[in-house]
């Protein structure tokens, strides 16, 4: 299986010499890394090439690396329903850098590009209703950023008062996830780790 997948991304390679940045063949997959400004070009050579027929898209997603330059992978996973074979595309993108739409190669991609917008905030250029997907549209910042605060910005809930749903900041009633790091098993007649900090504690 990695002979024949080593022979498509020379195949790959050779036919996109521009897009191709580097290749890894692992876990039965082919990973490509592509330039953000080659993206769909290479999309559309793998969907029609004879070779390739990679005509499935099943998933775009994103991978926030807030340490780096290019902030974050946007992934593609196809699918080729002729030859059996999937391959991954990766392309690291900026924060102020656009993605360019699929849709009009892979229609399924409407969606797709709209969930990696709501979750991540990368925007999609050229799409045709780039509009969040998965919360609401009062919603505040992208959920799957590393940076994004566990208990987010705000919190709804329906007001019986007001016979309305309401948006109001988070509020904490206590302190957030405190631990005292006690075993569980305090009757236990034999030590545990972690035993030895409830007698510290006291």
């Amino acid at each position: 299986m990695s002979d024949a997948l080593n022979s498509l991304s020379a195949h790959i390679t050779a036919a996109q010499p521009k897009a191709v940045l580097s290749s890894d063949v692992a876990f039965g997959e082919l990973t490509l890394t592509v330039a953000l400004e080659e993206v769909v070009g290479l999309i559309a050579f793998l969907t029609t090439d004879a070779a390739c027929k990679f005509s499935s898209l099943v998933d775009i997603t994103a991978v926030d690396y807030p340490e780096r330059v290019a902030r974050f992978d946007v992934v593609y996973h196809f699918l080729s329903m002729y030859t059996n074979a999937r391959i991954r595309l990766k392309v690291a993108v900026s924060e102020d850098e656009m993605v360019p739409s699929i849709h009009t190669i892979h229609p399924s991609a409407n969606w797709f590009e709209r969930e990696v917008f709501d979750m991540f905030g990368i925007l999609f250029s050229g799409h045709p209703d780039l509009r969040r997907l998965l919360t609401d549209y009062g919603f505040r910042g992208h959920p799957l950023r590393k940076d994004f605060p566990t208990t987010g910005y705000t919190e709804v809930r329906y007001d019986e008062v007001q016979k309305r749903v309401v948006y109001e900041p988070v509020s904490l009633v206590q302190e957030y996830r405190q631990f005292d790091f006690l075993s569980p098993w305090e009757s236990a007649q034999y030590i545990l780790p972690g035993d030895e900090k409830k007698a510290e504690a006291k």
